[in-house]
């Protein structure tokens, strides 16, 4: 197994423990969604509660062991995949992370769910940027747009950006931590934002280049 897979499957498994240790202690009716108040307003039964993040994590590992085996162009993978074990981590740990949030949370522990997202999808962002800044062009990864796919230049000059403007997003979505009111505006405006930024730039190096 790669290094990323074990840590993963110790995730994994302290996730299982976690809700195992916790089952008794938790409501038949768990609260299970927030709106971007922070608020709940989504509720669950006490099993799926306790079990659906651990199943989610094992669902979203398969995944992330899936991706470069199966990509036509999985030789490019290997060129960053470093960087693409170092960011199945980080995703992990963040669904760890919303599972031990959900679980405080319904031990009765007060705190706002969106000031503590903030930081996590902060994270989460950077190292999505620092992928995005390294990677090579494949079919499952990155920027997926007719122009980056059809060219390795447009791809490398679309990634770079996107690095760029999703690292200024994560910094972004940190001053949701200083106003949780606001804290889903800072952290999906930018998402946005960079996003058509990237598509629009792809078209237009493609553009150029032909």
């Amino acid at each position: 197994m790669r290094k990323n897979e074990v840590i993963i499957t110790v995730i994994i498994l302290m996730s299982f423990i976690l809700g195992a240790l916790f089952y008794p202690r938790m409501p038949e009716s768990m609260a299970s969604h927030w709106n971007a108040m922070g608020e709940v307003d989504g509720y669950v039964q006490k099993f799926w509660g306790v079990f659906l993040f651990p199943i989610i994590i094992i669902l979203v590992f398969l995944f992330v062991i899936l991706i470069p085996r199966i990509d036509p162009l999985k030789a490019n993978i290997e060129k960053f995949r470093i960087y693409y074990d170092d960011f199945s981590v980080v995703l992990i740990l963040f669904f760890f992370y919303l599972y031990a949030l959900t679980l405080l949370w319904n031990l009765g522990i007060a705190f706002n769910m969106m000031q503590l997202l903030s930081p996590a999808f902060a994270v989460l962002l950077y190292y999505s940027a620092v992928m995005m800044e390294n990677s090579k062009r494949n079919w499952f990864i990155g920027i997926q747009t007719p122009w980056t796919l059809s060219s390795e230049k447009v791809w490398n000059r679309t990634h770079k950006l996107g690095g760029k403007l999703f690292k200024m997003a994560a910094v972004v979505a940190l001053l949701g931590i200083l106003l949780p009111s606001y804290a889903i505006l800072f952290i999906l405006l930018p998402v946005v934002l960079a996003s058509v930024c990237v598509v629009l730039y792809s078209y237009s190096e493609y553009q150029k280049e032909h």
